[in-house]
Parts: C-alpha cells; sequence; structure tokens
C-alpha cells in the first residue's frame, strides 16, 4: 500500500511502525474470507483490507477522524483471523492498537458513549468492584425490558445467577509442588476471572503442583492491561501492565521463575506482547524479559507432561480462542492435551472465526456479539457434544449464554483427568 505521511509525521515513532505495517498490505484480500465483520456486514469498510485503508487515511490526514471511520473500526474484534491469513504479513494487531489510541486522544465520542466506556475500565479489571457491579446487575435485572440501552442491557445480561466467593488461592502465596520441583512458576491470576470463575485458576493451581511446578502468586499483580488496551486507554493498561512487569521481574531477580502462566488466552496474548507495548519506555528491557517466559496453562502442562488417561467416554467439542489460535499461535496443543487425558475432542466448523466475545466487544457492539454467538452455538451443537472446553473465561460466557451445553476451561479438565475434583459445570 502507498502512503503518504510527511517527515515531521514519521518522527512519531508510532507513526513509522503503521507506515511500515501498512506498505506490506498489498490489498489482496484473502483477509476477508476469514474476518468475522466481513461475514455479517458484507461492507468492504468492516473488512481487514478496508479497514487498513481508513486507518492509513485517518494517520496521515491527522486531527480528528470522522465518525464513519471511528466506527468501521470499533466493529473490529480484533481476533487476529486476518493476521492467520495473511501472506504478507502485514501485523495488523498493532496497526488496530494504534488506530485505537490514536481515537482515543483526537476524537471526542458522545457522553453516554464516554461514560459507558469509562466506567468499564475502572469496573472490570478490579475484582472487588466488579463483584460488587455484578451484584448490583443481578438485581437490576427484573428491569432489563425497561433499559433502552442495548449495551447496558447486554451488561445486566453478564451477570451470573450465582457469584463465586472469593477464593484465597488467589492471594499472594506460594503452592508447593507434589513431589520433587520440576519448576518454578509465576501464575496471572487475572481480573474479571477472579469475580466470575474462581475455579479456573484453583484447578490451574492443583494441576500444576500435581504435575511438580511450584506455583507463586507474585504480590502486586492485577489486571494484564488487555481491557484498557482494546479501548484505545493506553496510559491505563500501561500502568496496569508496568504493575505486573514489576511484581513478575521481582520474582525473577528473587527466586527466580521458569515462566509466567497465563490461563485466560486474552491475558497471554497481551503479556507476551509487553515487549513492543514497552519498546523505548525505561520498562522496555524488563518488558522483554516477562513476556520472553510468559506462557499459555497448556504450553506449561506440556513441558511437565501431562499422564496419559483412561477413557472417559465423554465427547468434548474444543473451541479454539482468537486469541490462543490467532493471537498466540497455539491450535494442536490443547486438544492434543485434551485426547491424552482421555476425551474425544471434535471441533466446529469454521473452527477460525469469532465467537463475539472479545474482551469488551460483547457490551459495547452487542448486535453484532449476539449474531456471532448465534452462529458459533450452532456449528458446536451441530457436533453433538457432550460438554464445550476453551481457553479464554469470555469465550466461556459469551458460548455459555447460547447454549444449554456445559463450558467449562480446558485446565479444569486436565485437572479431573489426573485426580482433581470434577468440574462443577458438569456436576
Amino acid at each position: 500500500m502507498q502512503t503518504n505521511f510527511t517527515p515531521e509525521q514519521l518522527r512519531d515513532a508510532a507513526t513509522r511502525r503503521s507506515n511500515a505495517i501498512l506498505r506490506t498490505c498489498v490489498h489482496c484480500g484473502l483477509c476477508t474470507a476469514t474476518c468475522p465483520t466481513y461475514q455479517i456486514l458484507g461492507d468492504e469498510l468492516d473488512s481487514p483490507r478496508g479497514r487498513i485503508y481508513l486507518i492509513g487515511a485517518m494517520l496521515e490526514r491527522g486531527g480528528p477522524p470522522d465518525p464513519a471511520t471511528v466506527r468501521h473500526i470499533d466493529r473490529c474484534l480484533s481476533c487476529l483471523a486476518c493476521m492467520t491469513t495473511c501472506p504478507s504479513g502485514v501485523d495488523y494487531m498493532h496497526l488496530v492498537d494504534h488506530a485505537r489510541d490514536y481515537i482515543e486522544r483526537h476524537h471526542r465520542r458522545p457522553a453516554g458513549e464516554r461514560a459507558l466506556r469509562w466506567l468499564l475500565a475502572r469496573i472490570l479489571p478490579h475484582p472487588t468492584r466488579f463483584r460488587l457491579a455484578l451484584l448490583l446487575a443481578r438485581i437490576g435485572r427484573p428491569f432489563r425490558g425497561l433499559v433502552p440501552d442495548p449495551r447496558l442491557r447486554a451488561m445486566l445480561d453478564m451477570a451470573p445467577r450465582r457469584i463465586p466467593p472469593v477464593s484465597r488461592n488467589d492471594d499472594p502465596q506460594t503452592f508447593a509442588p507434589r513431589g520433587p520441583r520440576r519448576m518454578r512458576v509465576a501464575l496471572m491470576t487475572g481480573c474479571a476471572q477472579r469475580a466470575l470463575d474462581t475455579d479456573i485458576n484453583d484447578a490451574t493451581i492443583r494441576l500444576l503442583t500435581r504435575l511438580g511446578a511450584e506455583v507463586v502468586i507474585a504480590p502486586g499483580i492485577g489486571c494484564c492491561g488487555a481491557l484498557a488496551h482494546h479501548m484505545g486507554r493506553s496510559a491505563d493498561s500501561h500502568a496496569a501492565a508496568a504493575a505486573n512487569i514489576r511484581a513478575f521481574t521481582a520474582e525473577m531477580e528473587g527466586a527466580g521463575l521458569d515462566a509466567v502462566v497465563i490461563n485466560t488466552s486474552g491475558c497471554g496474548t497481551t503479556v507476551k506482547d509487553y515487549g513492543q507495548m514497552f519498546a523505548g519506555d525505561p520498562l522496555a528491557a524488563r518488558a522483554a524479559a516477562v513476556a520472553a517466559i510468559a506462557r499459555d496453562v497448556t504450553e506449561v502442562v506440556a513441558a511437565l507432561g501431562l499422564p496419559e488417561g483412561a477413557p472417559r467416554g465423554l465427547t468434548v467439542a474444543y473451541h479454539a480462542a482468537c486469541s490462543l489460535q490467532h493471537g498466540q499461535k497455539i491450535r494442536a496443543l490443547p486438544k492434543d492435551l485434551l485426547r491424552r487425558a482421555g476425551f474425544l475432542v471434535v471441533e466446529p466448523a469454521d473452527a477460525h472465526l469469532c465467537c463475539g466475545s472479545a474482551g469488551t466487544y460483547n457490551l459495547l457492539q452487542p448486535a453484532l456479539s449476539g449474531e456471532l454467538r448465534r452462529r458459533k452455538v450452532a456449528t458446536i451443537e451441530a457436533r453433538a457434544p457432550d460438554l464445550v472446553a476453551a481457553g479464554n473465561l469470555g469465550c466461556m460466557i459469551q458460548i455459555g449464554a447460547g447454549t444449554r451445553l456445559p463450558v467449562v476451561h480446558t485446565v479444569e479438565l486436565l485437572d479431573w483427568a489426573t485426580g482433581g475434583p470434577k468440574p462443577p459445570a458438569l456436576a
């Protein structure tokens, strides 16, 4: 793609990087075949190719972006399926990240939109606040029909029937391995996950210690920064990420770490990108060091070695979270581990397509998100599984809202197969 940035514009590091990304796009259009929003809307400007054109024009023009450009970029899921498809290696992830940051700094949204985004950024990354918000949403759910804004209705719908009690396993501490120590790892406990589903971290700790890992919950860790990052709120996302970088490097420089373990794939994609996020920052070296040892939980389980399990007579539909298959390029490993644990694994048709969760997307774009969920659930149920497994909490909640099938985290099944309790969703 031809670009026409001025020398003055190219003095900005972010613009220089985006210019290089834009120039790698040859506008072949192969990305449109795997773009979920293009499949639904059929609008070229709601495809990666169209958005790349809009972003290039917005950055070259400078000043406030026009509302149409903002609308089309807001509709992007950041599922990154286009990056898996692209034959030219266009780094769309960092390009759309820059676009969102630019929009946040140069575009004034309507007051209601600003308030909603501020609310999400102030509540979701903080487990205690999020728990209180979920409680209020449960109280307000009977009045859902009186709420005019579909985004607020989506927030009410997000509240689970039961809010789990706080798990003390998420407090700073160290869990000793069962038997000789083979690895020392720090677990990222997350933010929304600590309010919505405490079973995932509990199962992760049991599984890793059973396989010989010492598991550390480092003081000072919190939200990875992804939720704010994908809304273009760079100051918020970098502040959250910086706290984690300092907490993990303290462990690395102390007793040492073999890995930072992440069991929510959306967080994993972000933490593995800390080196890029902090390029040129005083924290750059430490950010890159943390990113270098960040691992999805399935990567660590495979490295420790999972015992082979007896057949369990259960068919598991594996849902590949976009952040895992496209963002981290981890595709076969979770399925291989589930099969080794004794489960029959099936995949839905169009497994590369997003379920519509995408961080806060299901709250900010409820209509598109709902249609993607409907399509995903239909392809899952067509395989007639006994249950659904996924490696990302957001996907679990999104899919679970559209099916009666039990939806569990992959690590819960691996924990159960190696001596842990049966996942509560299967009880």
